[in-house]
């Protein structure tokens, strides 16, 4: 895992401090080639893993990239899952059994369906969570794809039922079909790594929002602090900006002086942005 990740939030128009900057970045990467220039613009900075939802456009992401693969040799997906508006579209759009269709892996829709009704059947959670998986997994083919992450949408609602078990169910699987790592992202990073260790997953890869004026960091300021310090884990820090309320240079030196920080997932929309940043990450944390 690289030491500096790019997001995806800024091509489908998340902002969560301006609505209005929100719908100007969904206007400008309507087009696949916006999306495309911005990813050209920090692969060629050298900043080479794409940490990205499912999303239906960033499968025409993977094939652009599957397409030009002397271009691309060393780029990296980062999968984030699942894109919850993904399935109700479809479902919309399709219908239940056409959405089935979809998004079941190739391996056979029989051999998926059987899978996914006889999981159901006996209410077991592990077929179902596998099944879901491989589909999300479709676009990603022939990829590289070192890390495979459970998106917060679902983590934290698995925390809330005390549902722990099915953290290690979508580890194991993420090892032995994809030979990937699996990673967690979070609101609330202390008591995931909780129940992570509940369930046996050592060292765990977890995202979670890192910044120094605590914003979106659910469990409290303090918690956070204990957990980098105390615990044995690899740290993803998102948000680390406050969406604009910390200076780029402010919160790029404190985040990079926190201890057991892996790496820094960030978004940027310009050259220029991405210039910068890796340029600060480079200054204080004397990437090589």
């Amino acid at each position: 895992m690289e030491r500096l990740l790019f997001g995806d939030n800024q091509f489908f128009g998340v902002n969560h401090m301006s609505e209005e900057k929100a719908r100007t970045q969904m206007m400008r990467f309507q087009e696949l080639a916006a999306v495309i220039d911005v990813l050209d613009n920090a692969y060629d900075e050298g900043v080479t893993s794409f940490m990205c939802t499912t999303h239906d456009r960033i499968a025409m992401v993977c094939d652009h990239m599957r397409s030009n693969p002397q271009r691309y040799k060393d780029f990296q997906f980062l999968p984030c899952m699942p894109y919850a508006h993904k399935y109700a579209n479809a479902v919309t759009e399709d219908g239940m059994v056409g959405a089935l269709k979809r998004f079941l892996p190739e391996e056979g829709i029989v051999n998926a369906a059987l899978r996914g009704g006889m999981s159901l059947a006996r209410k077991d959670i592990e077929g179902i969570t596998t099944l879901l998986v491989d589909a999300e997994m479709k676009m990603f083919a022939g990829l590289n794809t070192p890390v495979i992450f459970l998106q917060n949408v679902v983590v934290d609602l698995l925390l809330g039922l005390d549902f722990n078990a099915a953290f290690r169910i979508f580890a194991d699987h993420i090892k032995s079909r994809y030979d990937a790592e699996p990673g967690f992202i979070t609101m609330n990073m202390p008591k995931l790594l909780d129940a992570l260790e509940e369930v046996g997953i050592e060292n765990p890869i977890v995202c979670s929002n890192i910044n120094k004026i605590g914003f979106r960091m659910c469990g409290g300021f303090e918690a956070y602090e204990r957990a980098l310090n105390e615990k044995k884990f690899r740290a993803i820090a998102m948000s680390v900006f406050a969406s604009g309320a910390v200076p780029a240079r402010e919160a790029i030196e404190w985040v990079c002086k926190q201890p057991n920080i892996q790496a820094i997932v960030f978004g940027a929309s310009s050259k220029t942005n991405i210039r910068n940043t890796k340029s600060l990450v480079e200054e204080f944390w004397r990437i090589n």
